[in-house]
């Protein structure tokens, strides 16, 4: 399987401005393409071909007045760039055609300076050194090698982002090392104040790093609001804010990758409840708290790592009673406020923590052999009105004390 390694490179000054123009020949050449494509479309209902493309943008192009600046960056980022637009174009028509599974995608769409810049080279235009990673008319570039590559990468992306910090994106083939088989397994309940409850008991808190930056964030933005549009002094604003953006970031994928590891690790099979978190971002009261916590990112992170690692991850569906069912004797009570935290069953009797109790039935509807044996799998047993000429089977005392009346004397 593929993968994708990302490493901290420290570019010299001499360097910042070769791959300041590397990202501007990249960016001008999708976007002439991409406007062709727009008019060609419009008059004759069709889309160019990609080797049309290549040789009116790029070898044709260098040999004009207004684009022979494209002979000073190498060749090979200015030919992945179309390719990238001729794989957005086919991803946007298999998704108008239904070929194309999940969420429809929109039309390809014009790459602008101030956003998050980037450049593709393949085989023959880098090298990979002790210190260093060659880029061809680049130079050699420093690198921070925070861990081992697996093996010899096929492609290496140059990025660099809005806080202007410098990264490098390996693409390798690695071979899934499944871990050794363990026999526990889990459901996890995902909430706001909370954000996973393990059905062992177990509870973790996010860091809620938004939450707790979000005044110096105001701050900062109010700011940058004052700073004329153009000026070195709102330059130096937007990099405080971006910055900020990005520890915010880096702090909230770094506790998610942890908390997916120690679970990866720790189980055998792992079950989620499929949350539909795009629509409770419509919220308006909630929407900043459940941005602020990634659980589609943590998701992927559990899909990812399963895969990697041998576990089986399960997603169940989202329309599953977890809150409501008791995990003891399986009946369903009623829909429960988000108010109420502890709840007792009316049936046996068992007092439930809310979350703890929704993680245990998402366990026992991910499928696990042992839980279904255990708590009587996903069959759903429902309550229903003696008649009465049946005479009940429990004493008087027993049926008024399980409701919470004392028998009369």
């Amino acid at each position: 399987m593929k993968a994708r390694y990302r490493y901290r490179i420290y570019p010299k000054q001499e360097q910042k401005t070769a791959l300041a123009q590397l990202f501007g020949c990249v960016r001008v050449v999708w976007n002439d393409a991409l406007a062709f494509c727009i008019k060609q479309y419009q008059n004759k209902g069709e889309k160019p071909k990609n080797g049309e493309l290549q040789k009116q943008f790029i070898t044709q192009a260098k040999k004009t007045i207004e684009r022979e600046w494209l002979g000073e960056v190498s060749n090979i980022p200015l030919q992945q760039s179309l390719n990238d637009l001729n794989v957005a174009y086919s991803n946007f028509f298999k998704s108008c055609k239904g070929e194309r599974k999940g969420k429809k995608v929109k039309p390809p769409r014009f790459k602008k300076r101030k956003s998050r810049q980037s450049a593709r080279f393949t085989r023959g235009g880098f090298k990979v050194g002790q210190h260093n990673v060659y880029l061809a008319k680049i130079g050699k570039v420093k690198i921070v090698w925070s861990r081992e590559l697996p093996s010899t990468p096929s492609s290496v992306t140059v990025v660099k982002d809005s806080a202007d910090r410098y990264f490098l994106s390996f693409v390798v083939e690695i071979i899934p090392e499944p871990l050794p088989k363990v026999e526990k397994s889990c459901g996890i309940d995902l909430g706001i104040s909370t954000f996973a409850t393990f059905s062992n008991g177990e509870k973790v808190k996010a860091p809620k790093p938004l939450k707790k930056n979000l005044k110096r964030l105001r701050k900062l933005q109010r700011k940058l609001s004052k700073k004329q549009k153009g000026s070195k002094r709102r330059e130096v604003a937007r990099k405080k804010v971006a910055k900020l953006h990005a520890r915010i970031k880096d702090t909230r994928t770094d506790f998610l990758h942890k908390l997916s590891t120690k679970a990866i690790r720790e189980n055998q099979s792992i079950a989620l409840e499929d949350l539909n978190v795009s629509g409770m971002m419509k919220n308006r009261k909630l929407s900043r708290a459940i941005s602020d916590l990634g659980w589609r990112e943590f998701r992927t992170m559990l899909s990812n790592k399963a895969d990697k690692y041998g576990r089986e991850f399960k997603v169940i569906d989202r329309w599953e009673p977890t809150s409501q069912t008791c995990s003891s004797c399986r009946q369903r009570g009623g829909k429960l406020d988000l108010s109420i935290r502890e709840w007792t069953c009316l049936w046996c009797g068992e007092t439930h923590d809310r979350d703890e109790n929704a993680a245990i039935n998402i366990e026992v509807a991910g499928g696990h052999p042992e839980t279904i044996n255990g708590r009587g799998g996903t069959g759903q047993t429902s309550a229903k009105e003696a008649p009465s000429s049946e005479a009940s089977t429990a004493p008087e005392w027993i049926q008024l004390n399980l409701f919470g009346e004392s028998p009369s004397l």
